[in-house]
């Protein structure tokens, strides 16, 4: 049987072989592909925030289904419908470049617009689900089409439905985002506030702050062309204001932010202060720069840092009774 790598379809560069690797460009693409290849499926869109830990014994869907367009508009608001194979940071310059804030804070983060609400991605104090509208997917399964709001996507912190009951299920084929014609900023974020300071700029304009979040994440994380990764590895862990009061009380220095009436703990902080920023083992690492991304060093084979995520799991649990859960989804 046909074997095929699915080395260059993920950010990680790891070699993974599947069943049957398919390129989606419609939605007719996939009622073909159902009708063609039986299940498993798996969809893939830029392979930004998954680690192939061994080999998928699935069809492979590439998610390429393109384009923006707007559906709606009011005096403040503008709809858009993306396609969920168009690449996320496009869609940021794009609104961008419309004068539609929302989605400024979300700049450069790697991926597919429909890996994002799966992810329910964020950064800088923003997740998109902020602006999000609604989502079209078809059941991997049926082939049936359906049709998802805000409320049914139960999105939280670096989650939503399609994590848990709804996981592997579906291929979300567009997005919808409302975007804003008022200039509406967030630089609460204290890196961003500092790097406006730095440059002088009092009132930012969209592309301003766009401009500040690259120039910040490019100088944290390594660019996946050059050294493979998916971004940060972990989520901030969040615990309750008890537990956070017992780790302070042996940890001043710890990093941590109120979430609603619980504690997130700064995953980067627990994994540097354990001593593993910059570990290398079988070819596998903890980036220089930043204790929450793993990197590809070397090794050809996502097991080898798997392994490493899970010997990073058991020390920060042993040392601080804290599980630091992966944001990135480990297939095989």
């Amino acid at each position: 049987m046909n074997k095929f790598s699915l080395q260059p379809f993920n950010t990680f560069g790891v070699d993974a072989q599947c069943s049957n690797l398919i390129k989606i460009y419609s939605e007719q693409d996939i009622y073909d592909t159902l009708l063609t290849y039986g299940d498993p499926y798996k969809v893939v869109g830029g392979g930004s925030n998954i680690l192939l830990a061994g080999d998928i014994e699935a069809t492979v869907m590439l998610n390429q289904i393109k384009g923006i367009q707007v559906i709606d508009e009011d005096d403040n608001h503008v709809l858009v419908t993306v396609g969920g194979g168009e690449n996320w940071h496009n869609l940021v310059m794009w609104s961008i470049s419309h004068n539609l804030s929302g989605l400024q804070n979300l700049s450069l983060i790697p991926g597919s617009v429909g890996a994002a609400p799966i992810q329910n991605i964020g950064a800088y104090g923003v997740e998109q689900s902020s602006c999000f509208h609604s989502l079209r997917a078809i059941s991997l399964t049926s082939g049936l089409t359906k049709l998802y709001y805000r409320e049914d996507c139960k999105f939280g912190y670096r989650d939503s439905i399609f994590k848990k009951l709804d996981a592997g299920k579906y291929i979300i084929t567009h997005v919808s985002y409302m975007l804003s014609k008022e200039v509406n900023i967030n630089v609460s974020y204290g890196a961003i506030r500092n790097e406006l300071n730095n440059r002088k700029i009092e009132t930012p304009t969209l592309k301003q702050i766009s401009n500040v979040i690259c120039d910040i994440r490019a100088s944290k994380l390594p660019d996946p062309i050059v050294v493979g990764n998916a971004g940060s590895f972990f989520k901030n862990p969040i615990v309750t204001i008890e537990a956070y009061e017992s780790l302070l009380q042996k940890y001043p220095e710890i990093v941590a932010f109120p979430f609603g009436d619980q504690m997130k703990l700064s995953a980067g902080w627990l994994i540097d202060r354990a001593g593993w920023k910059g570990h290398s083992q079988n070819g596998a690492g903890v980036y220089k720069n930043h204790a929450l991304v793993l990197i590809n060093d070397g090794t050809n084979s996502g097991g080898d840092i798997w392994q490493l995520a899970m010997d990073i799991q058991a020390d920060v649990l042993t040392k601080y009774g804290v599980e630091v859960a992966p944001e990135v989804n480990v297939w095989g």
